[in-house]
């Protein structure tokens, strides 16, 4: 297999995680916060990981910058999880954004070989290859997955894998 497969295939395990460990639950549960101050929800994580797929794939590798970052208002990143209300309609918008950018990441990564993966965005940057950002991506998914195993557990008592 080869890496972009590899790192393609981790992707697509980690998006199923995500929605393995949301599933049955009503909007009030996914907009559940974890422990004060915190405004840490599933909801609220979900909406994280739309703006990140939109962030790293549309924003940085197909150079986008112009558009605005999803679920963040004014500047303010923290509005992804202080606005993930138990709204049905919310939770219809976050699901629906988030797999959309899913879907769009997907196309973009349909198009590219593993050679692409050396290709040098920006040098000065720790995170300088296509390659990185997949990493940066995938790492970002990982650490939000521990999250939301948290988060559901405390929910109905489920853990996750």
């Amino acid at each position: 297999m080869s890496e972009l497969a590899t790192l393609r295939r981790w992707l697509a395990d980690f998006r199923t995680a995500v929605e393995r460990k949301t599933a049955d639950l009503d909007a009030e549960q996914l907009a559940r916060r974890s422990v004060p101050p915190s405004t840490l929800s599933l909801l609220g994580l979900v909406r994280h990981l739309a703006q990140l797929e939109h962030h790293w794939f549309r924003r940085v590798l197909q150079q986008h910058p112009e558009e605005s970052q999803l679920f963040v208002v004014d500047g303010d990143w923290e509005t992804q999880f202080d606005d993930a209300a138990a709204d049905p309609a919310a939770v219809d918008e976050a699901f629906s954004t988030w797999r959309a950018a899913v879907a769009q990441s997907d196309t973009w990564l349909g198009g590219i070989t593993d050679e692409a993966l050396d290709v040098v965005l920006d040098p000065d940057d720790r995170i300088a290859t296509i390659r990185d950002v997949i990493v940066q991506v995938l790492q970002e998914y990982a650490r939000h997955l521990g999250h939301m195993d948290l988060l559901r557990e405390s929910i109905d008592g489920r853990t996750g894998e």
